[in-house]
């Protein structure tokens, strides 16, 4: 059984962010749209969060939707980078 909290994770386009709150605290994963571009440029999770999966979560999330609106990503955040390294059924999603 695991001990990672559930991540429910939702997507506030008015704040151009993947957000979720576990425990009480907030993490986001922050984007902007350029064209047919969606910039990933930003994640926050705090450090009570760290190493649970929450910006793993996000992330996927944020490329989920990205692949539904038919839009390439570009990763200007080093975490979104990594993920999409690790996880090589994200890369045709490359910009």
């Amino acid at each position: 059984m695991s001990d990672k909290p559930s991540v429910n994770v939702q997507h506030n386009a008015a704040a151009a962010c993947f957000e979720a709150t576990v425990a009480g605290h907030r993490a986001e994963c922050s984007y902007r749209r350029n064209g047919q571009f969606l910039v990933l440029h930003h994640t926050a999770v705090p450090d009570a969060l760290q190493g649970q999966g929450v910006a793993a979560a996000l992330v996927a999330h944020a490329l989920a939707w990205a692949r539904e609106q038919g839009l390439r990503v570009q990763p200007a955040c080093s975490y979104v980078a990594a993920y999409m390294k690790r996880h090589p059924e994200t890369q045709d999603l490359l910009a």
